[in-house]
């Protein structure tokens, strides 16, 4: 059977549309996708395009106005803290914290001394207010903490040895920041007396008298007779000064003996007891103080109001003239 020209070419190995090359014709030249040729056929071109994009590819930046969009990296959980880096940081704030307390708001201090028993007894921990005399002055009756330099109280402080080594410094400051030891340059009174008063000791019945007023003191405590040099007539508190005594009133180094305490020299107001916790107390003015209304001078509290009342006068608008003959309301 003879094949017609078309059809020896169509099934002739080697010809002209099969895969061989044609006898006599050089071969095309093979594309290599590899160095950035773009792919010929629209099959390639689609697998191009649905291709991931790289990881680790930089995301364009937001334009300004889209501030709220979420980022792809806030969605990702947050990474886990090391807890060793954590205690140190958190010791550290509770230090700040604690010393920042204890210079402006409240301090604890420590009972060294049987003075004010047996309100106080010896190893007590008490709370003490630094803000309230910053508002107002000190009242009669409260037991306060004052600083004894440069006082007449002084020559009266237990001397504490020195620490012997940067490791004793260490824990002695410690003590006093925590109110833990005790501190030789603070005592803890009662005020019985203000800026103004007149103070004497005693009456028939062996009381304390302020402006001409015998006092009833139940807190008062005696385990032997008072010392003839802790008996005083009729003394005048300066202004700005306190008169201050201990409960325990023959066994007690007081303004009897180093005379008056400046104001600016109280530390603050005890105000609780917190140590031990069986004894825990909170300390208020005595009901026997409430009589003595005579003498004393203006409180802080008085003052600034008074100072307000002043500048609100001060910004009220000018009362016009009435008609002459005629007085302005």
């Amino acid at each position: 059977m003879t094949l017609s020209g078309d059809d020896r070419d169509r099934d002739v190995p080697g010809s002209r549309g099969h895969d061989g090359p044609v006898d006599g014709e050089p071969e095309a030249p093979a594309v290599d996708l590899s160095k950035g040729q773009a792919a010929d056929t629209p099959a390639e071109t689609a697998v191009a395009a649905k291709s991931p994009p790289v990881s680790g590819a930089a995301h364009s930046p937001r334009p300004w106005w889209q501030f709220w969009h979420r980022s792809p990296h806030e969605d990702e959980p947050p990474k886990k803290k090391s807890l060793a880096r954590e205690i140190p940081i958190l010791i550290i704030v509770a230090l700040a914290l604690a010393l920042l307390i204890k210079s402006f708001v409240v301090q604890p201090f420590y009972i060294p001394s049987g003075s004010m028993e047996q309100t106080l007894k010896i190893n007590d921990r008490v709370l003490v207010n630094k803000m309230i005399y910053h508002l107002r002055d000190v009242k009669r009756g409260e037991i306060v903490v004052f600083n004894i330099e440069g006082t007449g109280f002084a020559q009266y402080a237990t001397p504490l040895a020195p620490p012997t080594n940067i490791v004793s410094r260490g824990f002695r400051n410690l003590e006093n920041l925590f109110g833990l030891g005790p501190n030789n340059k603070d005592f803890i009174k009662r005020v019985i007396a203000i800026g103004g008063d007149t103070v004497a000791c005693c009456d028939t019945q062996g009381r304390v008298t302020v402006n001409g007023k015998a006092l009833n003191e139940p807190y008062v405590y005696r385990d032997g007779p008072d010392e003839q040099n802790k008996r005083f007539g009729p003394v005048k508190i300066a202004k700005g000064n306190l008169w201050v005594m201990g409960d325990h009133r023959n066994d007690s180094e007081d303004s009897r003996v180093a005379g008056q305490v400046p104001q600016g020299k109280v530390i603050g107001q005890a105000f609780v007891r917190v140590w031990p916790i069986t004894h825990w107390r909170g300390f208020g003015v005595p009901k026997t103080f409430g009589q003595l209304k005579a003498g004393g001078g203006a409180a802080t509290g008085v003052l600034l109001p008074l100072w307000w009342r002043r500048r609100r006068r001060s910004w009220r608008l000018p009362v016009l003239a009435g008609p002459p003959g005629r007085e302005a309301e």
